[in-house]
C-alpha cells in the first residue's frame, strides 16, 4: 500500500517532547536542559497546540510540573534518551488513514542505548490508536527529511554507515525508504556536522522548508568548522535541481576542553502555529532566527536557548515528534 509521510509544516494534532531526566547525559547542565525543554514545551502550548511532555519518574514529573504551564500534558513513560525524533513513531498516511512505522533502533550505531529507547515508539503509537508496521532495518527519524512530494534528504555518513545496515546497499536503502515512508526520490548529502553524535543526521544540516526548497547553513567566519561540509551539501542540493536557501551558521561553538559542538539553527522544530529555533549565545543567533522566520511567513518564529540541550547531544527538533493530522499532507509551507 502506498503511503506518504507528511511534511512537518502540514497540520499537526499534537507534539510529543521528551523531558531530560538522566544527569549522566547532561553532566553539570541537567537543570538548565530541563528548563530549556520546558521553555520549548511552554512556547508550543501557548501557541495553541497540544503538547505531550514525556516524563520518566515521579521526581522527574514533579520537576517538570515546576517548569511547565497547565496547558502542557505530562505523560509518565518508560524512555531512555529524550530524542523522540529518532525513537518515537514515524507517522505516515495511507488509504486507511494514519499508521505508525517502526524501525530497528541500535543506539545510533551502538553508541548510546538506554532502557526504553527501543520500545517507546511502539508504546506511543499504540496509545494513540495507530496501527503499527515494523520494518527490519535500522533507521532514525532525524536521518531523513521529506517535503511531502516524495522527495527526501539524507546523508551518506549516516544511512550508509556500517554501524546501521551493513547488509544493505545504497539502492536497497532507497527502495526501503520508498516502500516504508513514501520517499520516491532520495537526495544524498555527504557528511553531517562535525562531532554530531548521530553520525551526521540531516536534520542538523539541511531541512526542507517547502516542496523542493532546502534551507542550509552558510559559514559565518573563517573559523567555522563546518564550512567545507556546508559547501559540499550546497553543491549536491543544487545538482539535484532543488532550490537552495542559505541561513547563517552559529559559527564555532565549543564546550569544555575546546570540543567543537554540532550547533545548528537548522535543528528548528515546525509546529502548527510556531517555528522554534535553538540559539547558542552566538553573535549570529538573531540573524539565524530572522532567516528562518523569512521562510515560514504563515507562522511565528522564535529563538529559544538550546545550548544546554545540545550538551546532551541534540536540539529541539531531535527532542520532539509530531502527530500529523489525519488530513491531506499539504504541499507548501507558505
Amino acid at each position: 500500500m502506498a503511503v506518504t509521510m507528511p511534511p512537518e509544516w502540514a497540520p499537526q494534532d499534537w507534539l510529543w517532547i521528551g523531558f531530560p531526566h538522566d544527569a549522566e547525559e547532561w553532566p553539570g547542565v541537567l537543570a538548565r536542559a530541563q528548563e530549556q525543554i520546558a521553555g520549548f514545551a511552554n512556547a508550543v502550548a501557548d501557541s495553541g497546540q497540544d503538547v505531550r511532555l514525556l516524563v520518566r519518574s515521579a521526581a522527574n514529573e514533579a520537576r517538570a510540573r515546576e517548569l511547565v504551564n497547565a496547558a502542557v500534558t505530562l505523560e509518565r513513560r518508560d524512555y531512555g534518551d529524550i530524542w523522540l525524533r529518532d525513537t518515537g513513531p514515524l507517522v505516515v498516511l495511507g488509504e486507511q488513514g494514519r499508521m505508525a512505522r517502526r524501525f530497528g533502533f541500535n543506539g545510533w550505531g551502538g553508541k548510546y542505548l538506554m532502557p526504553g529507547d527501543q520500545t517507546i515508539g511502539a508504546e506511543l503509537a499504540r496509545d494513540a490508536g495507530l496501527p503499527i508496521e515494523t520494518s527490519d532495518w535500522v533507521l532514525e527519524g532525524g536521518a531523513v527529511d521529506g517535503d511531502g512530494t516524495g522527495l527526501a534528504l539524507t546523508t551518506e555518513q549516516c544511512l550508509l554507515n556500517s554501524n546501521r545496515n551493513p547488509h544493505l546497499s545504497r539502492d536497497e536503502i532507497a527502495e526501503r525508504l520508498a516502500s516504508d515512508l513514501g520517499f520516491t526520490r532520495v537526495v544524498w548529502l555527504g557528511d553531517g556536522l562535525i562531532n554530531d553524535h548521530t553520525d551526521g543526521h540531516v536534520d542538523n544540516l539541511a531541512r526542507f522548508v517547502a516542496p523542493g526548497r532546502v534551507a542550509l547553513p552558510e559559514a559565518t567566519g573563517p573559523d567555522d568548522p563546518n564550512a567545507a561540509i556546508y559547501e559540499d551539501a550546497a553543491r549536491r542540493i543544487e545538482q539535484a535541481g532543488l532550490e537552495l536557501v542559505r541561513i547563517p551558521s552559529p559559527g564555532l561553538i565549543t564546550s569544555g576542553g575546546g570540543r567543537i559542538e554540532p550547533a545548528s539553527y537548522a535543528n528548528f522544530a515546525v509546529t502548527s502555529q510556531l517555528v522554534v529555533v535553538p540559539t547558542f549565545g552566538s553573535i549570529h543567533d538573531a540573524a539565524g532566527v530572522q532567516a528562518i522566520a523569512a521562510l515560514f511567513t504563515d507562522r511565528t518564529t522564535i529563538g529559544l536557548p538550546g545550548d544546554a540541550v545540545l550538551a546532551g547531544g541534540g536540539g529541539f527538533h531531535c527532542a520532539s515528534q509530531q502527530m500529523p493530522s489525519a488530513t491531506s499532507p499539504g504541499s507548501s509551507a507558505v
